[in-house]
């Protein structure tokens, strides 16, 4: 009497896990990547997109070797999804680059200005016009971890306001916040062991 073979776990259990974790990490990257392309973040693109590439490869390796092995397609699936999530929540949790807030109020700013003086936020104020009668435009360039903080200074102090929030690509000189600014050095994260510059 022939002996029952027992369930395959390397083909319905770590196959699919393998092909799903190396999909979730090369989207995860690859989402990153294209970040870091906006940010203008040229050293460590190259090095996102051969680990990316390189994890890409192994996943479809092994789906074009188990073609009839449908949790594997379903893995894949699954892969990119959760990579998408996770890169975009890295990415905010980063919060990498610089933005402008622009804010357009009738109200009196003065002791709003106070604040960002004492946060140590730049600022430009300039006259203008709107459908109401005067207004004050005021120009904040800051590190985007400190928009949220901004933010809540406008809502606080200028309740009501208008103010729009956009990326910008690049900076030369100006005042920021120094005590939370940081550069992100993605080269030292992934190697460890390298000398110090």
């Amino acid at each position: 009497m022939e002996a029952k073979e027992g369930f395959d776990y390397f083909n319905w259990v770590v196959l699919p896990l393998v092909i799903y974790f190396a999909r979730m990490t090369d989207v995860t990257l690859g989402t990153l990547r294209i970040v870091m392309i906006s940010k203008g973040k040229r050293k460590i693109v190259p090095i996102i997109g051969f680990f990316e590439v390189l994890l890409w490869l192994i996943a479809i390796g092994q789906i074009m070797q188990n073609l009839s092995n449908v949790l594997c397609y379903f893995a894949w699936a699954a892969g990119y999804a959760t990579g998408t999530f996770l890169g975009l929540t890295i990415e905010q949790a980063l919060a990498i680059g610089t933005q402008v807030i622009r804010v357009i109020t009738n109200k009196n700013s003065d002791t709003f200005l106070e604040e960002l003086k004492k946060e140590k936020h730049g600022f430009t104020v300039i006259d203008g016009q709107g459908a109401m009668g005067p207004v004050k435009v005021i120009f904040i360039v800051a590190e985007r971890k400190n928009v949220k903080q901004i933010s809540e200074f406008i809502d606080s102090h200028l309740p009501g306001s208008f103010y729009s929030v956009e990326d910008i690509r690049e900076t030369n000189k100006g005042v920021f916040n120094e005590s939370n600014t940081r550069k992100l050095d993605f080269a030292r994260v992934l190697l460890p062991l390298r000398k110090g510059t």
